[in-house]
């Protein structure tokens, strides 16, 4: 039937063009039995579930951890894209080697040697963004059952990662100096003791995601160390390093392993420039780079090449150093207004972290109280956070949450702190009148 033989009910007689069948929920069953182990295993971030609620203008979100782009002069990006649009428009618009640009890796060898991490050219992999690098170093060395260490909590974009590939996940707790470097090593010779030696450990080092503690110099010593005494690989993600508001930086894992392959880098520009960029990279071994390599020519080919473009260019013509100084000096603000309004508005019975960089604040409440529950109730005043839980693969941190600081103005913070203080307020009264004496 055509289309002209097709006309509505209202007697125009006007053609109607032929409706597209939809799949419905109860067709689902058909995949389910088609599915790879992987896409079952795989689980979504609690942090992109979050995205659609908290991009509500009525929303105050504390969930996300978006840097501030307004940072970022307009005429900046205007003149950088005129240029390539007039000098590199054919290249930038071309595929490109899948290990990125040799420009583009030379300057970031410069950005890790500002902070004392020396990195050869030929060691160094653009990915997209610093996900697909944590993706593909897990991707690399994790086979289905193997064990991997982390940080309790740990970042919560990695949690779908290690779901994916089939991680048996171990976490270290932490303390403000970071990972407890001793509790680390019982577990890691409990695990080889129970026949589970682990693979990897996955750690940030530097004012970490969601906790914003930092690893004390002594433990980052005594950690690798102690790598190179049993052999361990460690996959070092530091996304956040130069976004420091005091104290000294300290040396990265990658530099104390000093050239001995034991380290795995990844860094990414998402917080230092731009996240929409999605431009990151990995420093690993040789041998190591080229099966990263072998996975990410099977996920993409190779990473926008303009952004590649836009990112060289700009560190060829600026210093990204006073972009970053400026934004740790607008987020050093809002990190003091929300540990103030933490201080003001939140129950005596939680506790937080008090973070010298980064983007989070990791508070801790009362046992009784889950907030993946509490979320629901926090956004019926209109706040969202991320809840604890997402940060674990243990079913710890029911009674956590990151909180976000970067991304919305000091007055906004306050508000968002007081409205959420408010509904944790309830959730303990009502628990108290339940049980009387019972706390």
């Amino acid at each position: 039937m055509s289309t002209s033989d097709v006309t509505d009910n209202t007697g125009t007689g006007a053609p109607v063009p032929p409706q597209t069948p939809q799949v419905g929920p109860a067709d689902a069953a058909r995949y389910e039995s088609r599915f790879s182990a992987l896409a079952s295993g795989t689980t979504s971030s609690v942090m992109r579930d979050l995205m659609a609620i908290t991009e509500k203008a009525d929303i105050i979100s504390l969930a996300g951890g978006l840097p501030d782009t307004e940072t970022f002069p307009r005429e900046i990006y205007d003149e950088i894209a005129g240029e390539i649009g007039t000098d590199f428009l054919a290249s930038s618009l071309q595929y490109g080697p899948t290990d990125g640009m040799g420009e583009l890796r030379e300057q970031i060898a410069k950005v890790m040697a500002d902070e004392g991490a020396r990195a050869r050219v030929d060691d160094i992999m653009i990915t997209t963004g610093g996900q697909q690098a944590i993706d593909l170093s897990i991707r690399t060395f994790v086979d289905r059952g193997d064990t991997v260490m982390a940080e309790g909590p740990t970042y919560p974009g990695a949690a779908p990662c290690f779901t994916a590939y089939g991680a048996d996940v171990t976490h270290v707790p932490m303390d403000d100096d970071g990972m407890r470097e001793d509790l680390f090593e019982e577990a890691y010779e409990r695990l080889v003791a129970e026949g589970r030696p682990p693979k990897i450990l996955y750690t940030i080092p530097n004012f970490q995601n969601p906790a914003g503690v930092t690893m004390s110099l002594e433990r980052r010593e005594k950690l690798v160390e102690f790598a190179h005494e049993v052999g361990l690989l460690i996959i070092e993600d530091n996304p956040y390093g130069q976004i420091r508001f005091e104290g000294e930086p300290l040396p990265t894992l990658y530099e104390l392993d000093d050239g001995a392959g034991w380290v795995v880098y990844l860094g990414t520009f998402s917080k230092i420039l731009a996240p929409g960029m999605r431009v990151g990279w990995a420093v690993a071994p040789p041998q190591v780079l080229r099966k990263m390599n072998l996975g990410k020519q099977a996920a993409d080919l190779c990473s926008s090449t303009y952004n590649q473009r836009f990112v060289t260019e700009y560190l060829k013509r600026y210093d990204y150093r006073e972009h970053v100084a400026r934004v740790c000096e607008l987020y050093r603000g809002r990190r003091d207004a929300m540990l103030e309004a933490l201080e003001a508005r939140f129950p005596a019975e939680a506790t937080w972290t008090r973070p010298r960089g980064g983007l989070f604040v990791w508070a801790t409440l009362p046992d009784f109280i889950d907030t993946t529950a509490l979320q629901a109730k926090a956004l019926e005043r209109q706040v969202a956070f991320v809840p604890g839980e997402g940060a674990f693969l243990d079913g710890r941190g029911k009674n956590s949450m990151r909180l976000n600081f970067s991304s919305v103005p000091e007055s906004v913070i306050t508000e968002g702190v007081g409205r959420l203080g408010e509904v944790i307020g309830d959730v303990i009264d009502l628990h108290d009148a339940l049980n009387p004496g019972g706390r």
